[in-house]
């Protein structure tokens, strides 16, 4: 009975919070290839200090033991009928929470599942549920979503893109400023330096390891402190604020006129020369601030790509996103410098420095123009202004693809480009894949999707002469801007609600709509079956005087509510726990949920059975769930 009560008291406790939004635990989902046709599905939990998950062998009367679900096993063996577990902080023995004996897991702990494949791109799609203690209290059970070979689900990563993601785009911004002339020509002569004044060649590596890892460290300390100055709260309001993304409109058009050549980005010269000085002074300081002093001479290559995966990792919303990129983004630059110390005798095989430097660095100036119009329809959507409706922003595009043709065809000059006396066939092929990128986005000045590009331009119902603009609602839809009178609706119609959190600066958002919601099977059932209500939580629309209210945040401020989009993100954070976008919920004209847990940026397949199983439970009247939080939000 006392664990009953300690259950219901977790539950409680939860359910009064406001707009304090606990997520102590956050997943991540990869798969590795065995032999035979077999995979290694890894689910790994990290936990906040003091916070635990238990195992999946719990006795009943316990906590929620972790537990894993396959919506589909088309094609799927499964190899050991339930996840190893794997931790370094498993705690065995007597809980004095739950008076029995249990197993559980701080810090990390990887569930590892094998299976064998029909095929290497078999969907691997389903839902795992778990419940997460401290000393003092416990949250409720939660599912997360996971999706292998499948768009990935924001379940287990809620808080923007995956972590080998934002890695990975570090680590391919790394290899970009290997090719700018900044960096480039440093390649040999630092290793030539290492190799060359250490007396054996032993040493000469060991040396050239420690400026490599002194890179790693630099650049993971940059990514580090930005993510302590920002906390997730302003990190995610990053990619709604109008002002803030046209402030990176600015930044980005800056970095890609340096890029051109027409100045450069440079820090104070005495920063610079300090850390020279300190170079001088040998071991192992010495090559820490050799290291340093390549960061600080380079900035004004490696500033702007920096400053771009800063920007996209922080309005991912994820806290450790710009540690994450940064520390990708290190690997890539000074894996050369640790490559070459031990084989010396490759940098033959480097191509000399030469103009082809700078038309990589002019390349990424094009690239820059092309995400700075990004930022200034993220905030030309929250505003409404109608400066870059989708058939503008594409023709933008178009003619920033078509001018990278054009220049690297040798048409265009930039101030610091070297004559061109041939064309190479590096040229000609990179130039025809900009003129046929630029082809691509023609249909989508016609209303056509653009599936490849999906997310970045604005919506197609944002445009000139696309059919529904009015309506914000893709695909012909009826999409409700309001709540209650989507609920009224769905009283009338007697159908259920589908309320989707969204924002006008999400791309996540329009990816949906763009990819999923006009699938076959899913189309159907929001155009004939579901009231949709689409909030947009970055609308700034005044609210009428008397709908304005207040409320205390989780710092103990407090906040006035005088906006529309103000409101749907604190009915969004109120009563379902969520800040990201998309958020889908499905409830009945009792407001009851008919799902327990929503779901975020997912795959079809799992979007379409989320449907379905709302569907069936309306009909059924099957409840999963309540929602008592309207006082919370300024509903009457």
């Amino acid at each position: 009975m006392k664990k009953l009560f300690l259950l219901l008291f977790a539950v409680l406790t939860f359910n009064g919070l406001s707009a304090q939004i606990l997520d102590p635990v956050s997943w991540s989902f990869d798969k590795v290839q065995l032999d035979n046709g077999e995979y290694q599905l890894n689910f790994t939990a990290q936990m906040e200090e003091g916070w635990v998950i238990y195992s999946q062998f719990i006795e009943e009367g316990g906590p929620v033991p972790t537990s894993f679900q396959f919506n589909s096993m088309d094609g799927i063996e499964l190899i050991d009928q339930q996840p190893r577990e794997i931790g370094d902080y498993k705690k065995e023995g007597f809980d004095p929470f739950f008076e029995m004996d249990l197993v559980k897991y701080g810090k990390e702990v990887v569930f590892q599942q094998i299976v064998r494949l029909e095929s290497e791109t078999t969907p691997i799609v389903g839902s795992l549920r778990f419940m997460t203690c401290n000393d003092e209290s416990c949250l409720p059970p939660k599912e997360v979503d996971f999706a292998f070979n499948a768009a990935p689900s924001t379940g287990g990563t809620s808080k923007g893109s995956t972590p080998w993601g934002i890695f990975i785009a570090g680590f391919l911004g790394g290899l970009l400023a290997l090719l700018t002339p900044c960096v480039f020509p440093m390649i040999p002569l630092t290793v030539s330096f290492f190799t060359k004044q250490s007396k054996t060649r032993a040493k000469g590596i060991a040396n050239a390891l420690i400026y490599a890892l002194s890179i790693i460290v630099i650049y993971v300390g940059l990514g580090f402190l930005v993510t302590i100055l920002f906390g997730p709260a302003i990190l995610h309001s990053l990619s709604t604020n109008p002002w803030v993304n046209l402030g990176f409109f600015v930044v980005f058009i800056l970095f890609a006129f340096s890029f051109f050549g027409f100045y450069e980005l440079r820090l104070p010269n005495w920063l610079i020369n300090q850390s020279d000085q300190a170079s001088d002074k040998g071991g192992l300081l010495g090559i820490f601030f050799m290291a340093f002093t390549l960061s600080l001479v380079s900035f004004s290559c490696t500033g702007p790509i920096i400053g771009t995966l800063l920007v996209e990792a922080a309005i991912g919303g994820s806290v450790i996103g710009p540690v994450l990129g940064m520390a990708g983004f290190a690997v890539a630059l000074a894996l050369p410098f640790a490559v070459f110390a031990a084989f010396p005798g490759w940098l033959n095989s480097l191509p000399r420095s030469g103009g082809w430097l700078n038309t990589v660095k002019v390349l990424l100036g094009f690239l820059e123009v092309g995400l700075a119009f990004k930022f200034l329809s993220n905030a030309d959507l929250v505003q409404q202004w109608g400066l870059l409706k989708r058939e503008t922003f594409l023709a933008i595009w178009f003619i920033t693809a078509a001018l990278m043709g054009i220049y690297l065809l040798g048409k265009i000059k930039f101030p610091h480009d070297s004559p061109l006396k041939k064309l190479s066939y590096s040229r000609i092929g990179t130039a025809v894949a900009c003129f046929a990128f630029a082809a691509y986005l023609v249909p989508g000045m016609f209303c056509q999707p653009l599936n490849l590009v999906s997310g970045f331009p604005p919506p197609i119902t944002y445009s000139y002469q696309c059919g529904n603009q009015g309506s914000h609602c893709p695909h012909g839809l009826a999409c409700e801007h309001s709540y209650e009178e989507a609920l009224e609706i769905a009283k009338r119609e007697k159908k259920p609600l589908l309320l989707d959190f969204t924002g006008w600066a999400c791309a996540n958002c329009r990816k949906m709509e763009e990819t999923v919601w006009n699938q076959a099977g899913i189309i159907e059932k929001l155009r004939d079956d579901y009231v949709i209500a689409s909030l947009y939580v970055d609308e700034n629309l005044p609210l009428p005087y008397s709908d304005h209210f207040e409320y205390e945040d989780s710092k103990g401020n407090i906040v006035k509510v005088d906006e529309v989009g103000q409101k749907w993100q604190h009915f969004e954070e109120s009563c379902f726990n969520r800040n990201t976008q998309p958020y889908y919920v499905l409830m009945d004209t009792d407001e009851q949920l008919l799902k327990a847990e929503g779901r975020g940026f997912t795959s079809k397949e799992d979007f379409q059975a989320f449907l379905e199983s709302g569907l069936e439970n309306f009909e059924n009247g099957v409840i999963e769930g309540e929602m008592n939080c309207r006082e919370k939000v300024g509903m009457k």
